[in-house]
């Protein structure tokens, strides 16, 4: 059998960065530290390991069959020298952090789940609500980070993804002959909603607004229990709906950009929202 030496932290770290965010720039940005850095230290672990995990090309990194088969066993190696760490730490952290309510779905456990194993000890205060009252509670202060969905005039922050929206309904929904398309919505405030009736109105498909209710998990309740079509973000769909938006012939909608705001500066802090930013980052396991 093969002996490996103990795996250097930093470069597994930085492994799991680059990987995450796709990009070598970026991961060193993460760590404070320089591109060339982040590389020497990726070159190394690779040649310790025998395989190469990452393929470079001039615009993009991605993992290789291999680094994608090491990539769950580094961030257990990271989450369990993190826990190991905040043990020697007795002073309970708060990070507050609001999410756009367009973004929270049913994998806000996973997100949870990820958070407390990265370190037990913080304190999650987590808002729900709509962009623009997460913002403004950013700027009095109410909260230390924000995630949102980008809007027309707002350019400031740090772009995760662009999120995918799709015609959501129950599996089983078929549309009545010669009635407007219903719709669940979250009001006419709502810039989801003005993507979705304006691609509808370009594409001459008369809708109707059957629902209006306050966030992803009740606008979809409506879609899930068939009451009307649903224009929700990918992961926050509910369990036992579907993207009906090829069955029904309706038009695509376009993708809005999701955006970390924070005015975090502690080490501890900084290094949660690293892992709330990989998560949604990470190919919609959150």
């Amino acid at each position: 059998m093969k002996q490996y030496r103990p795996l250097d932290l930093d470069a597994v770290k930085a492994f799991v960065l680059a990987a995450e965010l796709q990009s070598f720039t970026r991961a060193a940005n993460a760590l404070a530290t320089s591109q060339a850095a982040v590389s020497v230290k990726l070159q190394r672990l690779e040649t310790q390991l025998g395989h190469r995990l990452l393929e470079r090309t001039p615009r993009q990194v991605r993992l290789s069959a291999e680094g994608a088969v090491f990539l769950d066993a580094a961030r257990e190696l990271i989450s369990a020298h993190d826990r190991a760490v905040a043990s020697f730490s007795v002073e309970t952290h708060r990070l507050a952090i609001g999410i756009s309510q367009h973004l929270v779905g049913a994998r806000l456990p996973s997100l949870l789940q990820r958070l407390n194993a990265h370190d037990p000890k913080l304190r999650i205060d987590l808002r729900v609500a709509g962009s623009g009252e997460l913002l403004q509670a950013l700027r009095v202060d109410a909260l230390d980070a924000a995630i949102v969905l980008q809007n027309d005039k707002q350019r400031s922050g740090e772009v995760l993804y662009a999120e995918a929206f799709r015609w959501i309904g129950a599996a089983h929904w078929h549309p009545r002959a010669r009635e407007p398309l219903p719709l669940s919505t979250q009001g006419e405030s709502c810039a989801v909603r003005r993507d979705a009736v304006r691609a509808l109105d370009a594409a001459g498909i008369a809708w109707i607004e059957a629902f209006i209710g306050q966030g992803a998990a009740c606008v979809g309740a409506a879609a899930a229990a068939g009451l009307a079509i649903a224009v929700l973000a990918e992961r926050a769909a509910p369990p036992n709906t579907v993207d009906l938006g090829a069955r029904l012939g309706l038009p695509p909608l376009p993708r809005r950009k999701v955006v970390l705001h924070s005015r975090l500066r502690d080490r501890r802090s900084r290094e949660a929202l690293k892992v709330v930013s990989a998560a949604f980052r990470d190919d919609r396991r959150y």
